[in-house]
């Protein structure tokens, strides 16, 4: 198994949220971190701060729905530091719409960067760590693909996607030393619900057996965990740091 310090990271969504509260993270185990996000000036800034923190890091802009662009992004990884070891599939948004008045163009949208996106990226990153024998990719889900959610029908779905996804990935490469595993985080004080009123918020805070929201910074230990060695026998599992809201 590859040593923490000893794998190169790529991380999508990188710019705010789980993915820059990751890359800090990762860092910290002193693994060269390449960040990813569709405001290409917020992953700079996320490498940026890496830097200033002794490690290193770099960065580009794109949209993980994109086949061009994720390939130009492990393309960019491997020339910065070498084929990527670790990959945080973790690019995302969210956004409230009622069933009946979603368009086809919101929902495709939705699905194309959630789940397409996750499917892209962990299929690029897979190559070279077949080839190698090893490699670690995390997925990131929700708990809201298990249980669903009012007016975030197309959240829920690609959510529940990505969660089979990771599933039927690992049952394909485990045995070839690529562990595959997902998290799905409940509602964190993050940007992705920037959009969302903060009426929503309370309530939704009060449903919670834990009574509060997440941090970033403890979806980043989530991840840390399955990267290293104390996630050594996970396979195909989605791990759920969601204040209590989904039990399983």
């Amino acid at each position: 198994m590859i040593e923490m310090q000893d794998h190169i990271a790529v991380i999508t969504g990188a710019g705010s949220g789980f993915g820059e509260a990751t890359a800090y993270r990762l860092a910290r185990e002193g693994m060269p971190i390449f960040c990813q996000d569709i405001n290409e000036e917020n992953a700079q800034r996320t490498a940026a701060k890496v830097r200033e923190g002794n490690g290193r890091a770099d960065a580009i802009g794109g949209d993980v729905s994109s086949e061009a662009d994720v390939k130009a992004m492990f393309a960019a990884c491997r020339n910065a530091f070498g084929d990527c070891t670790l990959l945080f599939a973790n690019a995302g948004y969210a956004r409230l719409s009622p069933f009946v008045e979603m368009s086809v163009e919101e929902f495709d949208r939705m699905v194309a960067v959630l789940l397409r996106g996750v499917f892209l990226c962990d299929r690029e990153a897979l190559g070279p760590m077949l080839e190698k024998g090893e490699g670690v990719i995390i997925n990131t889900a929700s708990q809201l693909g298990h249980k669903g959610a009012n007016e975030m029908a197309h959240y829920a779905a690609a959510k529940a996607g990505v969660i089979g996804l990771t599933k039927s990935l690992a049952l394909e490469v485990s045995s070839r030393g690529v562990r595959v595993n997902a998290i799905g985080p409940g509602p964190c004080n993050t940007p992705i619900l920037d959009d969302i009123s903060e009426e929503w918020k309370q309530a939704k805070a009060a449903e919670l057996p834990l009574g509060r929201f997440g941090e970033a910074w403890e979806i980043a230990e989530t991840v840390a965990f399955l990267a290293g060695p104390g996630g050594a026998i996970y396979a195909g599992q989605t791990l759920g740091p969601n204040s209590g809201d989904v039990m399983l």
